[in-house]
């Protein structure tokens, strides 16, 4: 083989080692001129956890290899309605486990034809389900070492009686899942997530012990659930985080025995409002969870918030699966986020953060006693949360930014698990996707919610409220700002019509008289405000504008508000509303 060699002042290694330091000098003389501080590129999660902009081999940390060797992940899809053809299009189509919540009554039904050696069956929970299933595995032509899934129960009650028959007849049935959906979908953060769902799986343990089984038994039980988002790198170190925190708890139990994972895409990401951009949340939520190690993933559909989805996106759910396997061959690497300074660190600092919350669970009584603690330090949470949506510091797309007011409604049917109402209800479906009875009376949220109800209002108007741009001068003057105002109104479901390129206050004036609107915001140039913001807005007002707003945070002229990058965009829209006296109880009629 022909070695070729690059001239010395090519090769990499002849260029001296720059030193964290140095590039932190470079960077300090960048921000300066900007007006900004390095402390600008540091940001913060919801767990307090500091993430810099620059990881080097001195935040190298010990990889820990708990991501056992496997090949792929399973392609799990859930069905809340009892629908043979469904289930049948799905596990023809690359699925290669259900997850049922359904009623005993329909399982056999829906389950004639399936290969249940093949597709192992997760159920929702329901006692009397899993008698049912137990009994379909029993009458089937299987070996009792090949039946898999999971029955779901919460160990406590009659349930425990069905789980000891359970791990008799069947020792590769699991029969308890973890579920840490809950949490999230309250609006927790992921140490919160994580902490909460390893203080259940200790008291499920317990309950387990306490019946009979053995610690292994026990442990052998369990599989845990969580939710995987849009946010790549932290959802891949929340399950790396996750198998770490276990493996802890099994080693002081005495055990050796590897957590098994199902992530499912985040309820609380998803929107009702430009609902195709979820498809690309589900994608990005599926790779990561197939990156931390996931054992089984469920991607809900792009139309899950809305109600009961369709054909086309359950198979575009099943399909983005199986593109990430087959043809981006994700699961053919094992760990392969091992190594990397930013997610070893954020995976270390996660656990550490989540050991530590569980530890105050397990100090206030454990779950479910210490119910109450954790409802309130998520409802904290999801306060904080609340706000950097509101502000929109925390950006959703196509929702509270780049909205289309053009989209046609995505209609669908009422599902088991939602309370749509057709084209959009004024109140929000959130699927329950919880098992069991575990959810610890604990809210669902969803973080497009507070936008989706302004859209919503404004929709049901006779005509769509508006909002005019005054724009002052050329389009270069103002399409910067005037582009961020009809972004920020049109994230309330308002229109805004602009006045275009203008040569003098009375140009706005005329175009604002013509528009019939009542709000106006100036849109322009710092230089443009300095020459024409006074008599703008003056002559606004003589052309009856009765609110005059401005894009930036600082005039001369007497304006009644200012909309800037970082306002309280949600109080502005509200309050917008309450000017034009449009209350939400003049939305859509149930």
């Amino acid at each position: 083989m022909m070695e070729l060699a690059l001239p010395a002042e090519f090769r990499a290694n002849e260029f001296p080692s720059a030193s964290r330091e140095q590039w932190r000098e470079l960077v300090d003389a960048v921000l300066r001129k900007t007006g900004a501080s390095f402390d600008s590129l540091v940001t913060k999660t919801y767990d307090g956890i500091e993430l810099q902009p620059l990881y080097t081999l001195d935040d190298a940390l010990p990889a820990y290899a708990l991501v056992p060797a496997k090949q792929g992940w399973d392609v799990r899809q859930r069905h809340s309605v009892p629908d043979p053809v469904a289930i049948m299009n799905d596990l023809e189509g690359g699925v290669t486990s259900l997850w049922l919540a359904l009623p005993a009554s329909s399982l056999e039904r829906v389950l004639d034809g399936v290969y249940l050696d093949l597709a192992p069956i997760v159920l929702d929970g329901d006692v009397e389900a899993a008698r049912t299933m137990l009994r379909i595995y029993d009458q089937a032509p299987l070996l009792a070492t090949e039946v898999r899934g999971n029955l779901a129960l919460v160990p406590s009650g009659e349930a425990l009686d069905v789980i000891r028959q359970a791990v008799e007849q069947f020792p590769g049935l699991r029969t308890v899942v973890v579920d840490a959906l809950p949490f999230h979908d309250a609006g927790g953060s992921d140490a919160e997530e994580l902490g909460a769902s390893l203080a259940l799986a200790v008291s499920y343990l317990r309950a387990l012990t306490d019946a009979g089984l053995g610690v292994e038994q026990a442990f052998a039980q369990l599989e845990f659930r969580y939710a995987a988002t849009a946010d790549q790198f932290t959802t891949i170190a929340k399950l790396r985080a996750a198998r770490r925190l276990f493996a802890r708890v099994a080693e002081v139990s005495g055990v050796d025995v590897p957590q098994v994972q199902h992530a499912v895409t985040s309820s609380a990401m998803m929107t009702r409002r430009d609902p195709w951009v979820n498809m690309l949340r589900t994608t990005v939520a599926c790779l990561s969870a197939g990156l931390g190690g996931a054992d089984s993933v469920t991607v809900q559909p792009f139309d899950a918030a809305i109600g009961l989805p369709d054909e086309f996106a359950r198979r575009v759910a099943r399909n983005t699966q199986n593109l990430l396997l087959e043809e981006s061959h994700l699961g053919e690497v094992i760990d392969p986020a091992a190594g990397s300074w930013y997610v070893e660190k954020l995976t270390d600092a996660l656990a550490g953060e989540a050991w530590s919350w569980f530890q105050e669970i397990e100090r206030a009584g454990g779950l479910p006693a210490a119910r109450e603690v954790v409802a309130s330090r998520i409802a904290a949470t999801w306060e904080k949360r609340s706000a950097r949506l509101a502000d929109r510091s925390d950006p959703i797309t196509g929702v509270s930014e780049f909205p289309n007011l053009g989209e046609k409604p995505v209609v669908r049917e009422p599902g088991i698990d939602s309370d749509s109402q057709a084209p959009w209800g004024d109140a929000p479906p959130i699927p329950s996707l919880s098992s069991g009875s575990d959810s610890f009376g604990l809210p669902r949220v969803r973080y497009a919610q507070a936008f989706e109800e302004l859209r919503d209002l404004a929709d049901a108007q006779p005509e769509r409220p508006q909002v005019f741009l005054a724009t002052l001068g050329p389009v270069a003057a103002h399409t910067a700002r005037a582009t961020f105002a009809a972004n920020l109104f049109n994230a309330g479901g308002f229109a805004t019509p602009n006045a275009g390129p203008t040569k003098s206050p009375e140009d706005v004036a005329e175009q604002f008289k013509a528009s019939g609107a009542k709000i106006a915001v100036l849109c322009g140039s710092d230089t443009s405000y300095a020459d024409q913001a006074v008599p703008t807005v003056e002559a606004l007002r003589k052309a009856g504008a009765q609110r005059v707003l401005l894009a930036g945070k600082k005039s001369d002229a007497q304006v009644d508000g200012f909309v800037y990058m970082g306002c309280p965009a949600l109080e502005i829209l509200n309050s917008t509303y309450d000017f034009l006296a449009i209350k939400k109880s003049q939305g859509v009629e149930r």
